[in-house]
């Protein structure tokens, strides 16, 4: 809580309506409230909590445009009480239930929003800590749904599962993501934060243009200065070379050893 006595909260949902809903019934249920940032994607939400103070509460979608919002707990140690956001989703429900975590079924009912502030505002010491504690307990046991990515084909939208990527690849500050069938599709993050929410054991940055996966490598050869000029079942737009620096990283990666 700021001095001032705001609280500062921060919205993660998808949907615009359901932002402008929720956003509305915030102003009226809590005038002290201050929302400090409204995130669309597993991506933008680990950047955002990677770069700023932690919130006094997070109000989060389960299902966003790419992926799960347990991701974010994978990529980013989440310190700020969370209040999940959902539509009907038996699973979701029983699994709050049974870990005792708060949320909020869609749409949501201003007394409803009004009782999980009031609940949080009150939260101190060991009893935040416990809630906290909870959520990510349920984070690494709930099971996940394919990591999917939404990609732009003229005025289209197309999902692509994670499995069906061959790499990613900048130039020009424009990111493209490649298919195993050699589809190109332009795509709105920066490699940055696309790795932010990879698998490691599946994905391995090669350098500042390539992002590749561990299914689109036919093979490696050995390029100048120790270094290793890597070679894809799909045509990339340049070569793909691995600094001497970072060859033992991708060599325990491709033997199927991450680092942490």
């Amino acid at each position: 809580m700021e001095k001032d006595g705001a609280m500062d909260i921060v919205v993660v949902e998808d949907e615009t309506a359901a932002t402008v809903n929720l956003l509305s019934m915030l102003k009226e249920a809590c005038p002290q409230c201050r929302v400090s940032a409204t995130l669309e994607s597993v991506s933008d939400t680990v950047e955002w909590l990677t770069t700023n103070p932690a919130p006094d509460l997070i109000f989060m979608d389960i299902h966003l445009a790419d992926g799960d919002a347990f991701r974010i707990f994978d990529n980013v140690d989440v310190v700020s009480p969370v209040v999940f956001t959902t539509a009907y989703d038996e699973y979701a429900l029983e699994a709050f239930s049974v870990n005792t975590i708060d949320y909020l079924l869609k749409p949501i009912k201003p007394a409803d929003l009004r009782r999980a502030i009031n609940k949080f505002s009150r939260l101190t010491g060991n009893a935040l800590d416990s809630y906290k504690g909870r959520i990510r307990t349920l984070s690494e046991t709930t099971a996940r749904p394919p990591l999917t990515f939404l990609v732009h084909l003229r005025d289209k939208l197309i999902p692509v599962r994670a499995e069906e990527v061959a790499y990613f690849h900048t130039a020009d500050e424009k990111v493209t993501l490649c298919t195993l069938k050699g589809e190109l599709y332009r795509y709105d993050k920066t490699l940055e934060a696309v790795m932010a929410y990879l698998p490691e054991e599946d994905f391995f940055r090669a350098n500042r243009q390539f992002i590749v996966s561990r299914g689109a490598v036919s093979d490696v050869s050995v390029w100048f200065g120790s270094r290793l000029n890597l070679n894809l079942k799909v045509q990339a737009p340049e070569r793909i070379i691995i600094s001497k620096a970072r060859v033992p990283v991708f060599k325990q990666w491709l033997g199927g050893q991450v680092e942490k």
